[in-house]
């Protein structure tokens, strides 16, 4: 990249950190400093405030920077991942949203511990929900080296290793100094930026073909060397039974995890009521709807206008499919309209990426906060001192992330999602939909539904093609792997709903129907919700 690009996107990247430093700092002078005003911004924001928040939330480097690279390699099968994430807010609507704001005050774990003994469940939940956080940040830091690396010298592991950091710095910063007000408004405003590029890059793709849908589906399907099956499943996933199973089980990782996410449940406590929660589920699926529909339109226009090859080179897994595809439709290396696209799409994917890593800073350091740390010492916590606590675990929560997104630093961003989505659909959905549905749950039940699931999901990832025995792999030189899936979903998932059941059928406590009775009615009414 020419110093043009550098300089430009270097000062568009410092507005937009400058803009939202400024935001922090003023949100962490007006704030009270209460737990509700930390991890819940006093409960404020309107639907449609909330729901632009939602989606700057939702829509991360995985769905700008990975999704549209895996487009460009791979054609329909990667299509699965825009499907698949989109899919995945219609359970989110008619079976989440309402009843967790009816029924918790700021974690998932709130609404289990609702009719059951809280300290277990309580550790039980926050420890999945760091994990499922951790592994979700790890794909935002490599979004973000990625696309520096490439802005200051293409493939610089220096870079991309001060990027990491540089951004682990600034989330910790956020989260700590603004809370939940502060990180809001700056997904609003990521939010706002994040569909003005989308949109002027589809306009110019389609532009380019004159709008002809049909010409730059066969133009990216000749340009990627695969012919039509660039434009037909299985160029992926097709194949064996392995590949075959690994779509199966992405699909449905993707489609069930998001009803899972922290940072996701998190939001729905942001808003003054239950409806107000409701509505603003459907602002975010029009803006999330619009916006995965134009990923797919990038993917295409990256490779027919940019070819695999080319962006294979670039990344070996696609994460500059989107920045490259700017550039080209801007004029090309060395002219003005490309660098000044280029550098815009550059500071709009970074501020994706900041905006997505402090909400989820801040839904994993409140479950430390408000879960493990208050269940341990639930008698003498208070308010003020799990605040306190919050910010600390953002700091550990945030060096965590650098190290593993330091190390992870290779694999496709959207990929990497791909296994947090599996941990959240596997530890996180089985505890909540039986606790919100089935009278007859237990402690028992919930506790060992969170660790059936979570512990087979890491396991089965530990032991899989991701972390050994492939070019591709964490540890591309040892081969340790048992499990041929890259996904654990189709096995874990499983696993968290049948622990679940087994655990309640076994338990020796009865199951409190009085509790149950209430919390059903407080789901379904709002009565007595905070």
């Amino acid at each position: 990249m020419t110093g043009d690009h550098q300089t430009l996107a270097l000062v568009l990247f410092s507005v937009f950190v400058a803009v939202t430093l400024g935001i922090t700092t003023w949100v962490s002078r007006s704030r009270r400093g209460s737990a509700e005003e930390f991890y819940a911004g006093g409960r404020l924001f309107s639907p449609m405030e909330n729901g632009f928040a939602i989606a700057g939330d939702y829509m991360s480097a995985a769905s700008f920077l990975g999704i549209s690279g895996l487009i460009a390699l791979y054609g329909y099968d990667g299509m699965l991942y825009s499907v698949g994430f989109l899919v995945a807010w219609l359970v989110v609507l008619l079976l989440v949203a309402e009843l967790v704001r009816n029924c918790g005050r700021f974690t998932l774990a709130d609404v289990v511990a609702a009719r059951m003994a809280e300290r277990p469940v309580r550790i039980a939940a926050g420890t999945s929900s760091v994990a499922v956080s951790v592994l979700y940040l790890v794909a935002q830091m490599v979004g973000a080296g990625s696309l520096v690396a490439l802005l200051l010298g293409g493939t610089s592991e220096a870079a991309r290793s001060w990027t990491v950091i540089g951004v682990g710095a600034l989330m910790v910063i956020y989260v700590s100094l603004g809370g939940m007000r502060a990180t809001t408004w700056i997904q609003i405003v990521k939010a706002v930026l994040l569909m003005a590029g989308t949109v002027a890059l589809t306009f110019l793709v389609l532009f380019r073909f004159h709008g002809d849908v049909n010409s730059l589906l066969s133009t990216a399907a000749e340009r990627s060397g695969h012919g039509t099956d660039f434009l037909a499943p299985g160029l992926r996933y097709g194949g064996d039974w392995t590949a075959r199973l690994d779509f199966i089980s992405l699909g449905l990782a993707l489609v069930l995890g998001t009803a899972g996410l922290p940072h996701i449940l998190s939001r729905f406590y942001t808003v003054p009521t239950a409806r107000a929660a409701r509505r603003s589920v459907v602002w975010s699926i029009g803006l999330i709807g619009s916006f995965y529909l134009m990923t797919i339109v990038l993917g295409f226009g990256a490779a027919a206008l940019i070819g695999p090859d080319e962006v294979r080179a670039s990344n070996a897994a696609g994460n500059t499919a989107v920045p490259l595809l700017a550039l080209d439709l801007g004029g090309g290396a060395g002219s003005t309209g490309g660098t000044v696209l280029f550098a815009v799409v550059a500071a709009v994917a970074f501020a994706t990426i900041l905006a997505v890593v402090a909400g989820i800073t801040l839904a994993s350091s409140a479950s430390v906060a408000h879960d493990l740390y208050a269940s341990l010492r639930r008698k003498h916590a208070k308010q003020y001192s799990e605040v306190a606590v919050a910010r600390v675990a953002a700091v550990v929560i945030g060096a965590a992330a650098i190290g593993l997104g330091l190390l992870a630093s290779d694999l496709n961003v959207a990929f990497l999602v791909g296994l947090a989505f599996a941990v959240a659909a596997s530890a996180n959905l089985p505890v909540l939909l039986y606790s919100l549905f089935w009278r007859r749950f237990t402690t028992r039940g919930a506790v060992w539904a969170v660790y059936g699931g979570l512990v087979p999901a890491v396991l089965l990832v530990l032991v899989s093609p991701v972390v050994s025995g492939s070019p591709e792999s964490l540890f591309p030189g040892v081969d340790f792997h048992l499990f041929p899936l890259q996904n654990p979903g189709l096995v874990s998932v499983p696993l968290g709903f049948l622990a679940g059941w087994v655990g309640t059928v076994t338990s020796t406590e009865p199951p409190d129907e009085a509790r149950h009775a209430e919390t059903e009615v407080r789901a379904l009414t709002g009565a007595g919700a905070v």
